[in-house]
C-alpha cells in the first residue's frame, strides 16, 4: 500500500458520501455495469434510456435511491465513441473511477476538505461535460478528486483556489444532453499526479495502460468505505 493509498484509509473508518447527504448510506446499492454481467447482454448500454432503465430496475429491486460502483470495471459503455478506440490498439475500457447513479439535479457534495484546482465543460462525445477537480492536503500527502458529468450551472462562480468544506455542496448532476450522452450520474475519480492535466484527465483506459493508472488512481472506496 502506498502512502496516498494509507493516507485515504486512515482518513476515517466511518463512510462518506458524495451526494446530497439527506439520502442515507442504507439507501445505496451496488450495481454491476460490466462486460461480464449477463443481464446486459441483450442491452444497447451505450443509449442513456436503455441504461437508465436498467439503473431503474436495479433500484427498484434493492429499494435504493443511488447505485454505485465502477472502480476498474470492462465495460461496454464507451464502444459506440471513437474517441475511445485506436487502431491497432486496445480500446479504452476499464474504468478508473467511481459513479454514482442518481436523478440528473441531485447535489454532488465534498467528501472532505478541498479547493478547486481547475474546471472546464469537457463537451466531446464520450466525456465528462461539465468537470470539476479539487486539490486536497491529508497527512502531507497532496491528491486531486474529480467530479465528472455534473450541470452548466455547475461551473457558474468558481475559481482556482476556491475552498470547500466537507459536506458542502459543490455542484449539481447534469442531463444526457450536457453530460454528453450518459444516463445521470456521478463520476468520482481519486487521483495522485494530474500530469499537468487542467479540468480533465483520463477516467477510462486500455488494459496495456492499466497498471499506471491504477497506481495513480487508487480506488475512491478506500476513502468512500461504501
Amino acid at each position: 500500500m502506498h502512502l496516498l493509498e494509507k493516507a485515504l484509509t486512515e482518513i476515517t473508518q466511518q463512510p462518506i458520501t458524495t451526494l446530497d447527504t439527506q439520502i442515507p448510506v442504507r439507501s445505496y446499492t451496488p450495481i454491476d455495469l460490466s462486460t461480464h454481467n449477463a443481464d446486459l447482454e441483450d442491452l444497447v448500454v451505450t443509449d442513456p434510456d436503455q441504461c437508465q432503465a436498467y439503473i431503474d430496475q436495479i433500484l427498484k429491486q434493492h429499494s435504493a435511491a443511488v447505485a454505485y460502483g465502477g472502480y476498474l470495471e470492462q465495460r461496454n459503455l464507451y464502444a459506440d465513441k471513437s474517441g475511445f478506440t485506436t487502431q491497432g490498439k486496445p480500446p479504452r475500457n476499464v474504468h478508473l473511477g467511481m459513479d454514482f447513479w442518481a436523478p440528473a439535479g441531485t447535489q454532488v457534495v465534498t467528501p472532505l476538505l478541498g479547493k478547486v484546482h481547475s474546471f472546464q465543460n469537457n463537451s466531446t462525445p464520450g466525456d465528462y461535460g461539465p468537470t470539476i477537480i479539487l486539490v486536497h492536503e491529508v497527512k502531507g500527502v497532496t491528491f486531486h478528486t474529480l467530479y465528472g458529468h455534473l450541470s452548466l450551472e455547475s461551473l457558474e462562480g468558481l475559481c482556482a483556489g476556491k475552498e470547500f468544506r466537507q459536506g458542502e455542496t459543490l455542484a449539481t448532476l447534469g442531463t444526457p444532453d450536457i453530460n454528453v450522452h450518459y444516463a445521470p450520474h456521478l463520476h468520482f475519480q481519486i487521483i495522485q499526479d494530474m500530469q499537468n492535466n487542467q479540468g480533465d484527465y483520463p477516467g477510462v483506459c486500455s488494459r496495456t495502460d492499466l497498471d499506471f493508472y491504477s497506481r495513480n488512481c487508487p480506488n475512491p472506496n478506500l476513502l468512500l468505505k461504501l
